[in-house]
């Protein structure tokens, strides 16, 4: 059977889900199982994001959100893939620097914002360097793992033909750990889209974030909820289309 007759079925599975819990609120919003105040029907809400777009705010919040997304994305994929090849490549500045980047790693970028305030004030370079610094994780501790998996005899190899450190970065531990990098930026892109939220939440700037938050603090219900989608929706669309990308550039490990 090939790939195509296998695309309706690998399909149904996920279709049928996503339409029993369609289901399942639908039931719950009219059959009054939770106030509508708390969750709007699914009319109500495709309503208001059908409204939102064409003529409200909700496009130009979108914009914001995701030109935030990308831009920090980008930014902590550049520095991740920069340090992490750099300590990856090196047995010493993994041993001294690992330790710290275990303490670092957990801590939560929405735990940061306060001291981000303080250094750039309700700006939008403070959003986008907690949103750099959240996504900077998944991509740089990605690359450290690549390259430091290398196999031993490789080195041996680039070391009999006198490969310059710079080559054997280039020739031999980037296509090595590239598995890992993409794998990391497709996390760190997750992450990217909460953090801005979150930052767009508590430092009050234009976007997705600020929309879901005062749409909740004044119960408009559907739109809440009309935000939230939109959300999904973005971060469905970008996954897939990282994904897509991604088997492209490892299309040499595929049989």
């Amino acid at each position: 059977m090939t790939a195509q007759g296998l695309r309706p079925r690998s399909w149904f599975g996920p279709a049928l889900v996503f339409l029993a819990l369609l289901a399942l609120w639908w039931a719950s919003s009219h059959g009054d199982w939770i106030s509508r105040v708390f969750l709007p029907t699914p009319e109500a809400t495709l309503d208001s994001l059908r409204e939102g777009l064409l003529t409200g705010d909700l496009l130009a919040y979108s914009s914001a959100t995701v030109s935030r997304m990308l831009q920090g994305w980008l930014l902590a994929s550049v520095i991740g893939i920069g340090l992490g090849a750099v300590i990856g490549i090196s047995a010493t500045a993994r041993t001294y620097l690992q330790p710290t980047l275990e303490f670092m790693r957990p801590l939560p970028a929405s735990a940061l914002l306060p001291l981000a305030i303080s250094l750039f004030g309700l700006s939008p370079n403070m959003v986008l360097s907690v949103v750099a610094f959240g996504a900077m994780w998944p991509v740089l501790l990605a690359t450290v793992h690549g390259f430091a998996a290398v196999e031993p005899r490789l080195q041996e190899v680039a070391q009999c033909l006198q490969l310059s450190r710079r080559d054997f970065v280039w020739k031999v531990g980037l296509p090595n750990a590239l598995p890992d990098i993409l794998a990391g930026m497709r996390l760190s892109l997750t992450v990217s889209l909460i953090v801005a939220v979150v930052g767009e939440m508590i430092a009050s700037q234009e976007g997705l974030g600020q929309a879901i938050l005062l749409a909740a603090r004044s119960f408009r219900a559907s739109e809440l909820f009309a935000g939230i989608v939109l959300l999904g929706l973005i971060g469905f669309a970008s996954n897939a289309l990282l994904a897509k990308l991604e088997r492209r550039f490892l299309k040499w490990q595929q049989p």
